[in-house]
């Protein structure tokens, strides 16, 4: 006989766990502590099972028919709900402990195994902290909404560049996540419309061979500490990115052979690298050497010897010398010369741009292509420093030895901007 509502209020407990019975497997338990429990009791697979409903009052006599009902057209489907039940339990914790955050370390943690670049991984943990409302969801559930959210934060605040790299990240953590199982597929590539696109901010850089020369004058006078000297000093004749310098390490050197090799590991492009070394880059080298070597950072920083030097130490040694960030910066000499070499008219552009690091826009031409140009380039490292000194020395040849003035006035350099990204 089916139960009313009265007649479920009116139940007391007992010494004992007792039921009432409803319909078609429906009952309520009633127990000692006067707690009423909806049970549906059923047969599947010639089993007798039990499914809890939920707790009276807060599920309903209404409310406990409902979820019978549509229990009962699960088993006509030929589904257990108790084992549903279950399966949804474990996907819910399951997803608890796989969170965007989860995946993330987890992706990162495979690229330090990799054996990627520190300066990489720790950008990586970086890019994550910006992603911080993303961390604690499951990254199964997250839609293209949610990541898009957490991007507009970051553009409310002036922070465009940080937004795409960003986006960018998150891409690379949800296809780990889809290749693990985690997730269902990758909400990002939707977005690359819906953020703004920020204006390519291009490293300053002088062009003109006479400022040129006043800038290595001021580098050649530095007053400051002789490591960040010579750092400035020979950035300009090896054309390497400043952080592929400021992380050389002395085993890299080959001093009997005359070049730096560097692993792919710590080059932008993944592909290992080397760079000819001039007499004046080993007569640097020499003279470091007996500073900092034989093990260890070519270029340590100043506070401890496991630490490479600091990436503005350069750049701010170059406002010392009285000139703005928008005059000239450690990565704007790859610019100067990638701009002088080429209008010498002496070296083929390929040569110079292997000697950059550049990649080839044709990717099998690249891969045909990567060790050719070797003895040109040795010939033009050579040829750059010398002319490089001359431009030290000036038109007379005599060292000038002075520092520029911070107001300079602008006539006396041309200052130039890169034209795509070193």
């Amino acid at each position: 006989m089916a139960l009313k509502d009265m007649e479920i209020r009116a139940l007391q407990p007992r010494d004992r766990i007792y039921k009432k019975a409803d319909e078609r497997g429906l009952y309520i338990e009633v127990h000692p502590s006067g707690s009423k429990l909806w049970r549906f009791k059923y047969g599947y697979l010639g089993k007798d099972k039990r499914l809890a409903l939920g707790r009276y009052p807060e599920v309903t006599l209404a409310e406990a028919r409902q979820k019978r009902e549509e229990a009962r057209q699960k088993l006509r489907d030929g589904v257990d709900p108790l084992a549903e039940r279950k399966r949804a339990k474990l996907m819910a914790h399951y997803k608890a402990a796989n969170t965007f955050g989860d995946v993330a370390r987890e992706y990162i943690q495979k690229m330090i195994a990799e054996g990627r670049a520190t300066s990489t991984t720790s950008k990586a943990d970086w890019l994550l902290e910006q992603l911080q409302p993303l961390c604690g969801q499951p990254i199964a559930d997250l839609k293209p909404i949610d990541v898009l959210a957490a991007l507009k934060r970051l553009e409310a605040k002036g922070k465009l560049e940080t937004a795409r790299r960003c986006r960018s990240f998150a891409g690379r953590v949800f296809r780990y996540g889809v290749a693990t199982g985690r997730a269902e597929h990758d909400p990002t590539p939707v977005l690359r419309g819906a953020l703004i696109t920020p204006k390519t901010t291009h490293h300053a850089a002088i062009l003109d061979p006479t400022a040129f020369g006043e800038l290595l004058r001021a580098i050649e006078a530095y007053p400051g500490h002789r490591i960040t000297r010579l750092a400035a000093q020979i950035s300009p004749h090896l054309m390497a990115r400043p952080g592929e310098i400021r992380q050389a390490v002395w085993p890299e050197i080959d001093f009997e052979n005359s070049v730096w090799r560097i692993p792919a590991t710590r080059m932008k492009m993944r592909r290992p690298h080397a760079i000819p070394l001039s007499r004046q880059v080993k007569a640097m080298l020499e003279e470091l050497h007996e500073l900092t070597g034989p093990e260890g950072f070519i270029f340590p920083a100043f506070h401890t010897s496991r630490r490479p030097l600091s990436e503005n130490t350069i750049n701010q040694a170059f406002r010392r010398m009285g000139y703005a960030a928008g005059e000239v910066t450690a990565h704007g000499l790859r610019t100067t010369a990638s701009t002088l070499l080429n209008e010498s008219g002496k070296w083929s552009p390929d040569a110079i741009e292997r000697s950059l690091a550049h990649a080839d826009k044709d990717a099998v031409r690249g891969t045909y292509n990567r060790g050719a140009y070797w003895n040109e380039r040795v010939a033009m490292h050579q040829w750059w420093s010398d002319y490089l000194d001359e431009l030290r020395d000036g038109p007379s040849g005599e060292h000038a030895g002075v520092a520029p003035v911070p107001c300079r006035d602008s006539a006396r350099s041309t200052i130039g901007r890169l034209s795509r990204k070193a």
